[in-house]
Formats: C-alpha cells, structure tokens, sequence
C-alpha cells in the first residue's frame, strides 16, 4: 500500500489507495510526526488483514477492554488497590475509545482538564498508568506498537515537589506527648527510622530483629529489602510492648488486627499539639532533614530512606549548607578517636535518633 500526508489548514490528513479505491482521512493533530505514526498504523492493519485474529484484538480492542485484562494482570501485584483506582477513572474517561485511536491531542486534552481538580503529580500517576497498560496490551496483541509510541509521545507534566515540611525537635516530642496510646510507638517508629505510613501499619513482628538491631522491609516502595537501624528508645519500646501470639502484627487494635487508618487519631494529636499544615509522610521528611542538618551525608540518608536515586534525596541538600562546619568538626572528631568508615555511619546516623531521646 502506498500512502501519503497532506495538510488541510493545520490540521495533517493520510490519503492512500487501498483495493483500487482511495480513501482520505484526518489524523486529528498539527504535528507531522504524530501524523506520520499514524499512516504506519494504517499501512500495518492492511498488512496485518490477512491475520484476522490480529486484527480483530490490535486493530478494534477498545480500552475498556485491555483494562480488564491489565486488572486481572495486576492482581498479582503489589500495587494492585491503586492501579485498580487508576484504572477506574481512564476508563471513565477513555473506555469507549478505541486503542489504537488514543494520540497525543486526546490525552492532553484530557490533562488539561484533570489539572484543574489534580496536581501534576497525580495526572502523571494516571498517564503513566495508561502507557504501561498499553505497553502490555502490545504484549498480550491487543494494542499495536504504533498505539504506543502514540502514547509515549506525551510528556511528563512539570512537578512542583518542593513541599519540604518538618518538624523541629521541641515539636516532635509535643506531637509524641500529645498521641493517643496507640498512636504514640506508631509515630515513635516514623520519627526514629523515616518508615512510610504503610510500611508502620503492616508491620510484623517476624521483621522486627531485636537481636540484631534492625527492622527488615522485605518489599520496599521501590521494590527492594531493606534493612534499618534500630536504636534504643525503639529497642526499649518493641521489648516492653505487648506482644499477642495470635497476632502476626506489631501495631494491633483491641482484636488483634492491623490498623487499616490513622488518620483521626493522627488529627486529633496535631491538634492537641498546636502544629498545623502536617502530614503523617512528613514525619519522614522531619527524620530525614534532621539527619542532614547533623551533619549525615546525603548517600547514607538515601540508604536509610531506601530512595532508589539520589535524585529523590536531593531535596534535602540545602538543609546542609549551614551545618557543614558542625558534620566536618564530627569527622575529624571520630577519626581523632580512630574510628572506621563503617562507624561513622553508624554514629552520624544516631545523631538525630538521640536528640529526640
């Protein structure tokens, strides 16, 4: 088949000759590059006619459809809950849309909309939710490979990720007097290792390692173990706390069942304390910041907060600046005394674990 572009004002159109009759066609978009990808597609569904189970799925497979195929996928993922809740609302928006008719011009003008009710963080969340589901539907024969360079085409928004809140030390031990009962180790836990609000709640006490010292994550945000320090005030409280055999869990309400939400208590306690514009994630900035402005490096700050690149951990970087005096004094105290590499880290990193004793 032979095929090729025109423009009628902005807008590029397809005109090929298929069975000795010509067919014309807009592409919908301004940019000859979008248009081009599009008379490939046109070109490989001819080819593609003489294998009509390939035609019918690549070519007429709407995304409701491959959803429901990449939910069912998902499910054996761990992040399967918010894909789920992703995929609901593309669907909403998308599912009637034929796969291969998803392009550039569609799905901005989509995000043009969600930006007026969501960040550009969550509207990137989504995107990238839509070009892997198509990614795998290349896989699985239910998307062409042209449906996704179509989609891999739109860019990632611009994030405003600044938002950098913590607290000061005074602040934390108000905030830890203020908790109830149940919340009080729960917050102990988040200002004394950085662990994420789902990390605490599903905690178990086979990953507890008092012996050595340590908590172990088998699965991390970003899908790795990881190991963290625990110091003594947690030693002391994971001792004293009570520990039910029939519960696999640490943190347990009256019968035994993990937490499934904070957010009240959580409320309640910032309240009593006076601290106002808080989040239960910026717990883990205060651990973090702390640590840097005492003076630990910025690599073992990574470590600790299992970042998968220094870029996540950067955001911290400023905090040092007036304290690089105070982390060099530090160092040439240690190596006076003749400690190793290995004990550095290890003292640095009790640095802000123990001013909060």
């Amino acid at each position: 088949m032979n095929g090729s572009l025109y423009k009628r004002g902005q807008t590029y159109y397809i005109d090929y000759r298929l069975n000795g009759k010509r067919y014309r066609e807009s592409t919908n978009t301004t940019k000859r590059r979008e248009a081009e990808l599009i008379l490939d597609s046109r070109k490989r569904e001819i080819r593609e006619a003489r294998r009509p189970e390939i035609k019918n799925t690549v070519n007429n497979c709407k995304l409701a459809e491959l959803a429901q195929e990449y939910l069912k996928w998902t499910e054996r993922q761990r992040v399967h809950k918010t894909k789920k809740i992703w995929v609901k609302q593309l669907v909403e928006v998308f599912g009637n849309l034929y796969v291969k008719d998803l392009n550039p011009r569609v799905i901005e003008q989509w995000q043009s909309v969600r930006l007026k009710y969501n960040k550009p963080s969550t509207v990137n969340r989504l995107t990238g939710c839509l070009k892997h589901m198509i990614n795998k539907g290349v896989q699985w024969e239910m998307a062409s490979e042209v449906a996704l360079k179509l989609v891999r085409m739109v860019k990632p928004l611009e994030e405003n990720n600044r938002r950098l809140r913590f607290l000061i030390i005074e602040e934390c031990k108000t905030l830890i007097d203020c908790c109830a009962p149940h919340l009080k180790p729960i917050v102990t836990v988040a200002l004394h290792t950085g662990m994420r609000r789902g990390e605490i709640l599903g905690l178990k006490w086979k990953q507890v390692d008092l012996n050595h010292g340590f908590i172990l994550l088998d699965t991390t945000k970003n899908g790795e173990r990881k190991e963290i320090p625990i110091d003594d005030t947690l030693q002391e409280m994971f001792s004293e706390m009570p520990h039910s055999i029939e519960s696999l869990y640490v943190f347990t309400d009256r019968d035994g069942n993990p937490y499934k939400s904070i957010k009240h208590s959580f409320r309640t306690a910032l309240r009593k304390a006076g601290i106002h514009d808080f989040r239960f994630h910026d717990l883990r900035h205060t651990f973090a910041s702390h640590l840097v402005m005492a003076g630990v490096d910025l690599v073992s700050v990574k470590d600790l907060l299992g970042h998968k690149s220094l870029t996540m951990t950067l955001r911290y970087a400023h905090l040092a600046s007036g304290h690089k005096r105070k982390a060099v004094n530090t160092l040439d105290s240690l190596l006076q005394k003749g400690q190793g590499v290995s004990d550095c880290d290890h003292v640095v990193t009790k640095t802000f674990q123990n001013s909060l004793q």
